[in-house]
């Protein structure tokens, strides 16, 4: 049976789900982080199908969403799109201290992936952890500056933008230290899923499509780096996409 807990750690919530026979079991982790004005639980789908497999995953709530959302208006998340994703990326850390200060993590097996901001920070995070052996990028982008330039000057064609431009570099400076994109060296050749609708409104398909046509060629070990396009398909995860996810962890991850 599937268990379901909710716990904190270092102030973030999180849902842990486990297989309630192995609880208290060391197994491969999977952390996987949400999309922007989503929430943990909406991920439960594709966490149940990993749980079922033998893995623990951990789903995290990102500042100011879900449990943490505090009142914070939609023109904060907003404002705050990075910031949040720069906070995922250390909230990582604490929630893998937590697990190895309790021996859950079997042989280090520790992965990451997201949906959309999740992808994002999934990417993000690579550039900062070579802990992490295994992730999963579901519509995201690894061009980490390229997409802030391309929000920052959609917002500023809408109304006068609510920063100064010294805030903006400093903005663009911060994410430039986690760009996949600008630091693809940091990989290692480690294994990492792509999943993208070609049709996909909001995270444009060619920072991921392109990235990986560039660093796959660096690529010793090929069946290590994936890239899997749906045809007509928007910014929501398929079904087909859940299950290949499942598939990746379990073929690069298990312990």
């Amino acid at each position: 049976m599937i268990g379901i807990n909710q716990i904190e750690i270092a102030s973030i919530p999180v849902l842990e789900v486990v297989d309630v026979d192995q609880a208290d079991v060391a197994l491969p982790i999977v952390t996987y982080f949400h999309g922007f004005t989503s929430a943990k639980e909406h991920n439960l789908p594709l966490a149940y199908l990993l749980a079922e497999s033998g893995f623990r995953v951990m789903l995290p709530d990102s500042k100011w969403h879900g449990a943490r959302e505090n009142g914070a208006s939609s023109m904060k998340k907003q404002m705050a799109f990075f910031e949040i994703v720069m906070q995922n990326v250390v909230d990582l850390q604490q929630i893998r201290e937590f697990l190895q200060q309790k021996g859950l993590i079997a042989e280090d097996n520790f992965g990451i992936a997201g949906t959309s901001m999740g992808g994002i920070t999934t990417c993000a995070a690579l550039t900062k952890y070579s802990w992490i052996k295994a992730a999963a990028c579901l519509m995201g982008s690894p061009k980490l500056t390229t997409y802030a330039k391309t929000l920052i000057n959609e917002v500023g064609k809408q109304m006068p933008l609510p920063i100064s431009n010294a805030e903006i570099a400093k903005i663009m400076a911060d994410l430039a230290q986690i760009d996949l994109s600008k630091q693809p060296e940091t990989l290692q050749d480690r294994p990492l899923l792509f999943w993208h609708g070609d049709a996909d409104p909001v995270v444009p398909f060619s920072h991921a499509d392109s990235f990986y046509q560039d660093v796959s060629k660096q690529y010793k070990t090929k069946e290590n780096i994936h890239f899997i396009r749906e045809a007509n398909r928007g910014h929501k995860v398929s079904r087909f996409a859940i299950l290949e996810t499942k598939k990746w962890f379990m073929q690069h991850l298990q312990a």
